[in-house]
């Protein structure tokens, strides 16, 4: 006469190749409740199963329901959170923002404002301003700064004080400690052409500088 877990075993081991063979899916709610019943209906009627068993079968039961709902809940989630990349990606198209870059896309017929970090004072802080080719056409002095964000303007003229054609243009930032002088960090204007949805976080396509992800910005303009 066949036992409880040998009638159990069967049926389950005929489930599993059945499911490998078709979808490959792993068991549900449903499989696991016809499974338990299918157990019940073929026990061994000299040898019932025991109280304890049971509810420790219908509390699997209930985790297995558990991990569903709670699949169901994380789909609707990560659904709302997509929608709102969305929304939150139409309203950035257009406007400007602030990126740690050291090139820009520059109207020069109005001044370009942008920023550079200070780590620590330094007695003489200065921008090179450099145009497509390569060529300095102008140097920002700043002269004594504080540590900090410093912000600079460029009025868009070379040194001779004529007015350059607007373009891509490079502001490589430089501080003097001592007898050393070291490269700082600009952030610079740009502005979303487009954004790019999907992956971890949004990424901003910008005007003349490509894509860089939204973790990037620092401050978002008009």
């Amino acid at each position: 006469m066949s036992t409880v877990g040998d009638v159990a075993g069967s049926a389950l081991d005929q489930y599993q190749i059945k499911s490998e063979t078709k979808s490959n899916k792993e068991l549900g709610k449903n499989e696991f409740l016809n499974l338990l019943v299918a157990q019940l209906n073929n026990q061994n009627p000299l040898e019932p199963q025991g109280n304890g068993e049971f509810i420790a079968q219908l509390a699997q039961f209930s985790q297995v329901e558990g991990i569903e709902k709670l699949n169901t809940s994380m789909s609707s989630l990560l659904s709302g959170y997509q929608s709102s990349q969305a929304l939150q990606a139409s309203s950035l198209v257009g406007r400007k923002v602030i990126v740690p870059t050291d090139k820009a896309v520059v109207d020069t017929s109005e001044s370009f404002k942008a920023s550079l970090v200070l780590p620590s004072s330094s007695s003489n802080v200065y921008v090179n301003v450099y145009d497509k080719a390569g060529s300095v056409v102008n140097r920002i002095n700043m002269g004594e700064q504080a540590a900090g964000n410093v912000s600079f303007i460029w009025d868009g003229k070379d040194s001779s004080g004529n007015i350059m054609p607007p373009g891509t243009y490079k502001f490589e930032a430089q501080a003097a400690y001592g007898k050393e002088t070291k490269a700082l960090y600009t952030m610079l204007p740009a502005n979303v052409d487009s954004v790019t949805l999907g992956g971890s976080e949004l990424m901003l396509n910008l005007a003349g500088l490509g894509t860089v992800p939204m973790s990037q910005v620092q401050v978002i303009g008009q």
